[in-house]
Order: C-alpha cells, then sequence, then structure tokens
C-alpha cells in the first residue's frame, strides 16, 4: 500500500495577478453604506456615563470621482468614541487597530475602582489627517493627532505625536522613517 502523496506546498500560494498595470489593479474602495455599517460595528463607548463621542469624517472623503468614499475601515478596527474622532481622507484604519480617547486616572494609593468612580475618566479628541495608514497598531489617549502622511507600522503602541509623514514602528512606537 503506498503513502497518500503530500500536498504540494506551491498549491497554496495565490497566483499573481494578470498584470501590473494599473488599470487591471482592484481599488480597495468602500461604498457609504458598507462605511456607515463598519463604523456601527467597529466603534465602541467603554465609559458612556462619562461622555458620548462621535467619529466626525472630513467631507473630502466624499468626494473623489473614481470612488464613492476613498477611505478604508477594516471591520477588526476599534474605535473608542468617548471622545471624538476626526478622520481625514484617503486614510486606512487596518485590521487589529486600536484608537484609544480615554484614561484612567492612576495617581494616588486610592483603589482604582474608587477614584474611577469618583471621577470617572480622562478624555480627548484624536485628529487622524489625510493619506494616513495605522495598520495593525494601537494609539493611546495621549496622542491627539496623527497629520498628514503617517503610516504606524504592524503591532506599533504610539505614545507621542508624529510629525507629517513619518513612519513608526515598534512598542513603544518610534520614529523609523520617512515618506
Amino acid at each position: 500500500m503506498s503513502k497518500p502523496k503530500a500536498p504540494d506546498p506551491s498549491d497554496r500560494i495565490a497566483p499573481s495577478p494578470p498584470s501590473t498595470d494599473r488599470k487591471n489593479t482592484r481599488k480597495l474602495a468602500m461604498t457609504r453604506q458598507e462605511l456607515v455599517g463598519i463604523l456601527k460595528r467597529v466603534c465602541y463607548l467603554p465609559h458612556p456615563e462619562v461622555r458620548t463621542g462621535g467619529v466626525n469624517l472630513h467631507n473630502d472623503i466624499f468626494g473623489t470621482i473614481d470612488r464613492e468614499v476613498n477611505v478604508v475601515i477594516s471591520r477588526g478596527a476599534s474605535l473608542d468614541i468617548t471622545g471624538d474622532i476626526s478622520i481625514g481622507p484617503w486614510t486606512m484604519i487596518g485590521n487589529r487597530t486600536v484608537i484609544y480617547t480615554h484614561d484612567h486616572y492612576h495617581e494616588g494609593r486610592e483603589p482604582l475602582l474608587r477614584v474611577q468612580e469618583e471621577k470617572g475618566v480622562k478624555w480627548q479628541n484624536k485628529v487622524i489627517g489625510k493619506d494616513v495608514w495605522l495598520h495593525g497598531c494601537t494609539i493611546l489617549c495621549q496622542v491627539t493627532h496623527i497629520p498628514d502622511g503617517v503610516v504606524v507600522g504592524a503591532n506599533a503602541v504610539l505614545t507621542k505625536n508624529p510629525g507629517p509623514y513619518e513612519i513608526w514602528a515598534g512598542n513603544p512606537a518610534r520614529k523609523v522613517g520617512e515618506r
């Protein structure tokens, strides 16, 4: 009796696209309805007793001729809307990206639960510029502005405001390049 033939690993490799011509590439475009559905899924209110924020989408997100919406937000992202989050055009928010707009008080020796019950939580708004790519990263509360052109790498934990067109990676994230 012969052994069954092992599967060929090359069978698991996706075929190459038929052409690298830009005319034949797939757009990562969403419809307005898809974007609204995803925002309903990924936005959450961890502390509605403190404040209820929201997501503000820049008008230019809807003004592109060749697509209905020019941002992409993954269904696997998490957006804390204790504070407001403003999102600019051409931004991509990838899978496993977590954006926090709140933090807890950690000062003193009182039990932290009691401090939270007495003071609530700290919150602040976030502004995400245009042409930003947040790739499976964590954006902490103290980051208030992510300017145009920033890229934050996978698994990075952003604790500081980056400069325009900078590339950040690591935990904690640090500048590793420029676009």
